[in-house]
């Protein structure tokens, strides 16, 4: 491996270098001015990234996980009720669905897409539970508890198959909330409106997230809720200020989780960017399915027709994980595992009750899948480079599924 090309996972000194001249003017303006917080960095930023996803309403938050606290507090769910959503995500929509006082129920995921599969939040509706139509609600009938909401994670960059879970949601009078805290500018066709959708506009709301390594991120921690609904916009800007419509009048308890100024700036500057950045992601993920696509052995990421991803991240699947993850660390190139463990599995959910087995698509893939380097500015040769490796690695490791030697 000696004076091969290295491949990093991840890039984001290249990006901050080129923006440094006009990151370091934010720093100074919000020196200059003292405005730390709200004010008007973080209302510029939320009227932009409101547009940016075609949504009425965006409110600033001082990280993804609390986009998705506000947003289930803020749509009304309540203590003890039940909010379905997949396990093969990162635990904060576990964390806040608990932190809102719901109940999280797990349904597997498309053995293609990785995001909820419709035809599993249908078995589990209609199976498990029963419309109470006295009451206008749906029940869990193991447990009793009212479901109150379905959050869908498009995971990856990916839009979750909308279309068909808001019919789902529609039939059971649930609330569908979106984690899009991977997926700033993806999109889905709808077929109620024959229209193309961003995530942040398709569901009552949607939680977004800008830590650092996502498409849009911020040089810290940062967050935001997008939706069309008034009375939810409104009911998150007092949550994430300690219940305060107005400075010292507390209309409800609250929380300290705003956006503050410096971050929104910092956005707001790299938000002018994304779809830039967006389309050299889609690019990379082009020149991947080239480079890798005839290769036996490894499933690449499906992009059905009626969406449009941003590959937050370009996630692969093979036998032999562990086996490629380590070959490729020799040679150089960096790797993630997105995620290892899911979450039904994980021992902060033991109290859910699940067990190995019981959502086989999700396990299976978290024990395949790997994560290869994407970022803007991926050149031709660092992509060429990594295919190269994979090759390799298939070829003298006869590593990648057993199926591809037989």
């Amino acid at each position: 491996m000696s004076g091969a090309l290295k491949v990093p996972f991840l890039d984001l000194v290249t990006p901050h270098a080129e923006l440094k001249h006009e990151l370091v003017s934010v720093f100074e303006t919000a020196l200059d001015t003292a405005a730390f917080n709200g004010g008007k960095a973080v209302e510029e930023f939320e009227k932009e990234f409101a547009s940016f996803c075609q949504a009425e309403y965006c409110v600033g938050v001082g990280s993804g996980t609390d986009a998705l606290r506000f947003t289930l507090l803020a749509a009304g769910i309540r203590p003890g009720e039940i909010v379905i959503t997949v396990p093969n995500t990162f635990i904060a929509t576990v964390e806040a669905i608990h932190q809102a006082g719901a109940f999280p129920v797990f349904v597997d995921v498309d053995e293609r897409t990785s995001n909820m599969s419709p035809e599993a939040l249908a078995a589990i509706l209609e199976n498990n539970c029963h419309f109470d139509s006295s009451a206008g609600r749906t029940i869990h009938r193991a447990t009793g508890r009212p479901v109150a909401a379905i959050i869908p994670v498009h995971l990856y960059g990916q839009m979750a198959d909308m279309n068909a879970i808001q019919d789902l949601a529609d039939r059971y009078h649930l609330v569908v909330i979106e984690d899009a805290c991977q997926a700033h500018g993806g999109e889905y066709f709808s077929t109620r409106d024959g229209q193309w959708h961003r995530a942040g506009s398709a569901g009552k709301a949607a939680a977004f997230s800008f830590y650092p390594g996502k498409n849009l991120g911020a040089c810290g921690e940062g967050g935001a809720v997008t939706t069309n609904d008034p009375g939810i916009a409104r009911k998150i800007r007092m949550l994430r200020d300690h219940g305060q419509a107005q400075k010292y009048y507390h209309e409800i308890e609250g929380y300290n989780g705003r956006l503050d100024a410096i971050q929104a700036g910092f956005l707001r500057l790299k938000l002018q960017h994304l779809e830039a950045w967006n389309e050299q992601r889609r690019q990379c993920a082009s020149r991947y399915r080239k480079l890798l696509g005839s290769l036996p052995g490894i499933a690449l990421p499906c992009e059905p027709s009626w969406a449009k991803s941003v590959y937050h991240l370009y996630v692969v699947q093979v036998e032999n994980r562990l086996g490629l993850q380590q070959y490729l660390n020799e040679e150089g190139i960096g790797t993630g595992i997105h995620y290892p463990v899911p979450l039904h599995l994980q021992e902060a959910c033991r109290s859910l009750g699940y067990r190995p087995g019981d959502f086989p698509v999700a396990e299976k893939k978290a024990a395949e899948i790997l994560s290869l380097p994407m970022f803007p500015g991926l050149t031709d040769r660092q992509q060429v480079r990594v295919a190269e490796a994979v090759q390799s690695f298939a070829m003298t490791q006869k590593g990648i599924l057993a199926a591809a030697s037989d």
